[in-house]
């Protein structure tokens, strides 16, 4: 399907749902998740399988009942909009392990793999692959509600669309470390205040930059403008390809991933969130 052919179809149901492009299921992985999470007393094995997924950057956000400024007293932070703040502070902080552990992980890998971690090719690899993933997830060691700490009330009484199209993202998925690649798309509608534009791209950059699922990813970033900025409506789309769908498994090349988030005035307002997808929509790129 292509991208005008998705948001055509997306703008004729309700947009507050999770859709992908192959038709979508309106079932949202939020309200599955925190079903699950609501009933704690009897949520062990949930809880191991967090602390399973979460445990190589975990930090638990214990204070404030769980909320997103809590969550970044470390350097290694995880702000999941998608479980309960309480499963989270179940869990215990790990270690990070040092340059050198890393490094010999990377050899364990490369040997598991069938080759010679020893032979001239691969000799310095571990160390570009340790440093390749500092980068990869830098969104770890970053404030996203810092990034939107500092606004501007001198708009003249601005009170419409403030919205960055064709941001860049660039993220690996938690369940293969895969990448996906794609664009994001993101409007607020201010109340007495604006940030700096690239401020909004800087949010996007550092959820990007962690292992995510796109759902997780596209709620992350509507939230983290609403817990900072208070806006009247918030509205995120991102549409990406899953290299994890494209170079293994059902190797569909030609198929992208839509995900939405609505809040305030774009949830109840369907012209206005008409509005953002056709804006979203008016710069057509290929992902491929």
């Amino acid at each position: 399907m292509t991208f005008t052919g998705a948001f055509l179809g997306l703008a004729a149901r309700d947009s507050s749902t999770i859709l992908d492009a192959e038709g979508g299921n309106p079932q949202t992985r939020r309200g599955k998740i925190a079903a699950k999470t609501r009933n704690l007393g009897a949520s062990a094995p949930l809880r191991a399988g967090v602390k399973s997924a979460f445990a190589p950057f975990a930090s638990i956000c214990s204070a404030k009942g769980g909320s997103t400024s809590a969550c970044f007293g470390k350097k290694v932070t995880v702000m999941d909009a998608l479980t309960d703040p309480r499963a989270l502070a179940a869990l215990e902080t790990p270690a990070r392990p040092t340059q050198e552990e890393a490094e010999a992980a990377v050899r364990t890998l490369l040997a598991w793999a069938g080759d010679n971690p020893q032979r001239e090719g691969l000799l310095d690899t571990p160390k570009r692959v340790v440093k390749a993933y500092r980068e990869y997830f830098s969104g770890y060691e970053a404030d996203p509600i810092a990034e939107l700490s500092r606004t501007f009330e001198d708009v003249q009484g601005y009170d419409d669309i403030v919205m960055l199209r064709n941001i860049d993202v660039e993220s690996h998925c938690e369940h293969h470390m895969a990448p996906f690649l794609g664009k994001a798309h993101v409007a607020y509608v201010p109340t007495k205040a604006v940030v700096g534009i690239s401020k909004i791209a800087r949010v996007v950059e550092i959820f990007s930059k962690r292992l995510q699922t796109q759902e997780t990813l596209t709620a992350q970033i509507a939230d983290a403008i609403n817990e900072a900025m208070a806006p009247a409506g918030v509205a995120v789309l991102v549409e990406a390809v899953h290299q994890c769908m494209t170079m293994r498994g059902v190797h569909h090349k030609d198929v992208s991933t839509i995900t939405t988030q609505f809040s305030g005035v774009f949830k109840t307002d369907r012209d206005l969130r008409d509005r953002f997808i056709r804006l979203a929509a008016k710069d057509e790129r290929r992902l491929a």
